[in-house]
């Protein structure tokens, strides 16, 4: 009877894992790196993503620009 008790306890020991090896394998892309594969798929409409990405980084180029350009300034 205490086999029996001792594989009911091990089985639901195992089905109630944590499951962080399958959220660390999710984790380890970053939101860039994901976009990224997804902007150079064959998904309908993924090249918008890519697009979207350029104009982000022209963006933040600009702000990056004109913060140097204020800071020289007031100094």
């Amino acid at each position: 009877m205490k086999f029996l008790g001792t594989v009911v306890c091990l089985a639901l020991a195992t089905g109630c894992g944590s499951g962080k090896s399958d959220q660390t394998a999710r984790d380890t892309l970053t939101e860039r790196q994901r976009d990224s594969i997804l902007a150079n798929s064959k998904i309908p409409n993924a090249r918008a993503v890519g697009s979207a990405m350029r104009v982000a980084d022209s963006t933040s180029a600009g702000i990056r620009r004109a913060d140097t350009v204020s800071s020289d300034s007031l100094q």
